[in-house]
């Protein structure tokens, strides 16, 4: 093998090794995001959530979310300064929380999305609805607003 081709094939080589590494980390990159991904829709939404709604009127309520999440079905309570109503089902897939509550008779129905530590979407019952953001209180908030 001449000299001339010795050096190619090391240019190849070489350049093969760099095409490899740089396979491996862009591999290593994939599977970190997913990683994070499967993560984040593991999260469970059980918890308490407080904040407030609109309606339609833009009258703003106070809102106390009890979710119980388990096996990714909902049940709870909500409590809110309109009244309070019964989780009646629901659901939680990935980010997206359905929850359907007993609004007085009537169907009522949150749409909401999982953040980090809020549900935020809209809400309707009957030909009423708005806004509603809540956010997960800790537990020793929950703690100390059922001592006083």
């Amino acid at each position: 093998m001449s000299q001339k081709n010795f050096a190619k094939a090391g240019r190849v080589f070489s350049n093969g090794r760099l095409l490899v590494s740089c396979l491996m980390l862009v591999l290593c990159c994939v599977a970190l995001a997913q990683q994070g991904k499967s993560g984040a829709g593991k999260a469970n939404s059980t918890g308490r959530y407080e904040g407030t709604a609109k309606n339609k009127a833009e009258d703003v309520i106070t809102v106390t979310l009890d979710l119980t999440e388990k096996d990714g079905a909902l049940s709870g309570e909500i409590q809110s300064s309109h009244g309070n109503f019964t989780i009646t089902g629901g659901s939680r897939k990935g980010d997206a929380v359905m929850v359907d509550f007993d609004a007085g008779g009537s169907p009522g129905i949150l749409s909401l999305r999982l953040t980090e530590d809020k549900l935020v979407g809209t809400w309707s019952a009957g030909d009423d609805g708005g806004p509603v953001e809540v956010k997960k209180a800790s537990a020793q908030d929950g703690g100390a607003k059922g001592k006083s």
